[in-house]
């Protein structure tokens, strides 16, 4: 059967009988609790349906194969968790942001052995969540986990480099950094798990107390870990709550209460929140938002290698990322080379459903998802673009095959877009200012790819286009990894930076003791510290 002709099929999706077994247990998941004090709260209320990106067939066709319900929390239980929040915090009095560096590590030490334990069902939740391959989701998994090892050895070394006293001008000090408060973190639907513990862990590290937001798609996997997160961090430090976030989180903002905004998702929401805080001077902001990152590909680069990662960076997890590559600029005396390699590329990209062995192409997580990318292709074809590929396009249900677009133009509404799907623009052109104005009017600035093959071009590309982004990235995609180097963005793109030690510093603020070097005074540090009489103002050296 042809491929177009199989995805429009609905022998593309499964009956529910031909799902491995393995692959269902524990669906549907009925999820009831909920996070608050330090308690798991049972839910007796209104819940909402899940339904998974990957449909099942039957008789009359494919139909949204339900997983599982969450609670949809009110207003009351949202503000529960903000006094719990706030009571665990006590203005920097309590538990958690008073504990030392060694003992807070401890918690999150035994924090990532729970986690471990119930791999199994949040990467199972995980998959049929997002539709992300099950491959993908055991690389997730191992991801997040690797990150919260790294954030702790950071960690250590922060605290290793505080731990010593400076003299300056007859001043004594010791520099450490100390928490903000109360951290409201709410992750994307795309990495569900690692992109939301990357503002979740640091956070926590540095002694603020948390509620937590699960986004829409991507609920479920907590719910194997609320117990690990009840059991190992003291009451209140961390609330995670369910629901619609237009009616959970303008309330929690409008109180005033929230001294950190840890949000990965659309600038449009970030502006939004900020507006609804009462005293803007006291938020702060880790924002990583959208991006529409180009790559260019130079006359003389590899081709071979160009298309293959422009694949892997256009198409990964089915574009849905907002490192992706959103758009292709290729220089016009090789645009015809390239498109015949790129075309046979995203053809021959195996397809299917997130648990079978070396799937790449799955079904996308949003809803009405595909009705939009067709709307995209359409409005290009219209405005003079051609699909390239065969069967580039064609969808069915919640699958949408790739299309490749050519050539693309500035009419188009995926010109200026952010598809965060699996259509991806090439344009030709003949002057490199062409690019790099288009970087310069983007609303955007998150990174840019670059495949060439002569130095003296790629140098004189790096100079204007570091001030354009925050990662340059030479014959290779564009992507977050590894998670020690500096993730961030200009314009609308992000706030705030995100690394493993960069997120340490962004949850916390430098904060120091002082005194003046005088007999008294050092005979007074001198016995705090020796006695260990204060958390802070220590010399203890973190093994």
């Amino acid at each position: 059967m042809k491929k177009d002709n199989l995805i429009k099929n609905q022998n593309l999706f499964p009956r529910t009988t031909d799902i491995p077994q393995a692959h269902l247990k524990d669906i549907p998941c009925i999820q009831t609790g909920y996070l608050v004090n330090g308690e798991i709260q049972v839910w007796d209320g209104p819940r909402q349906e899940v339904l998974s990106p990957v449909w099942v067939a039957n008789d009359n066709g494919p139909k949204p194969f339900p997983i599982g319900e969450y609670p949809l929390l009110a207003e009351v239980e949202a503000l529960q968790a903000l006094d719990a929040a706030v009571a665990a915090y006590d203005h920097g009095r309590g538990l958690w942001p008073t504990l030392s560096v060694a003992e807070r590590i401890d918690h999150m030490q035994r924090f990532v052995f729970r986690m471990i334990e119930a791999k199994d069902r949040t990467v199972r939740f995980l998959m049929w969540e997002v539709g992300k391959s099950l491959q993908d989701s055991l690389k997730e998994f191992d991801r997040t986990i690797q990150y919260i090892n790294d954030s702790l050895a950071a960690m250590k070394d922060l605290d290793r480099n505080s731990s010593r006293f400076t003299i300056e001008e007859g001043i004594i000090g010791q520099i450490r950094r100390a928490p903000l408060g109360v951290v409201l973190c709410m992750g994307p639907f795309n990495y569900p798990l690692n992109e939301t513990f990357t503002t979740l862990i640091p956070a926590l590290l540095m002694g603020n107390t948390v509620i937590l937001k699960p986004p829409k798609h991507g609920a479920l996997l907590y719910a194997p870990l609320l117990a690990a997160f009840c059991d190992v961090f003291p009451q209140g430090v961390i609330n995670i709550i369910y629901g619609e976030g237009r009616k959970l989180i303008p309330p929690l903002m409008a109180s005033g209460k929230i001294n950190v905004l840890g949000l990965i998702g659309t600038s449009k929401t970030a502006n939004a929140l900020k507006k609804l805080h009462p005293h803007p001077n006291r938020l702060r902001c880790v924002l990583g938002l959208e991006a529409k990152n180009p790559a260019i590909v130079l006359e003389g680069a590899d081709l071979d290698l160009a298309v293959r990662e422009c694949l892997l960076g256009c198409l990964s997890f089915n574009g849905q990322r907002c490192t992706a590559i959103k758009i292709i600029f290729v220089e016009a005396g090789i645009a015809d080379a390239f498109l015949d390699r790129l075309a046979a590329a995203v053809n021959a990209l195996p397809f299917g459903m997130p648990w079978q062995e070396g799937v790449f192409i799955t079904p996308v997580a949003e809803k009405d998802k595909t009705d939009y990318l067709q709307e995209l292709v359409s409005d290009a074809v219209a405005q003079g673009a051609r699909i390239v590929n065969p069967s580039g396009g064609t969808h069915c249900g919640s699958f949408f095959f790739p299309a490749v677009l050519y050539p693309a133009n500035a009419e188009m509404r995926v010109y200026h877009e952010e598809q965060f799907g699996p259509v991806v623009p090439v344009l030709p052109f003949d002057n490199i200012d062409q690019p790099i104005a288009y970087m310069i009017k983007s609303n955007y600035g998150q990174q840019v790819s670059i495949f060439g093959s002569d130095p003296d071009r790629i140098a004189r590309l790096i100079d204007p286009l570091v001030n354009q982004v925050c990662r340059v990235n030479i014959n290779c995609q564009c992507q977050r990894g590894p998670d020690t180097f500096p993730f961030t963005g200009r314009k609308d793109s992000a706030e705030g930076t995100l690394s493993v030690s960069d997120a340490l510093r962004v949850f916390s603020i430098r904060t120091l003791v002082a005194t003046k070097q005088t007999e008294l005074n050092k005979q007074i540090i001198t016995h705090i510290v020796r006695e260990r009489k204060s958390k802070f103002l220590a010399t203890d050296f973190i093994l």
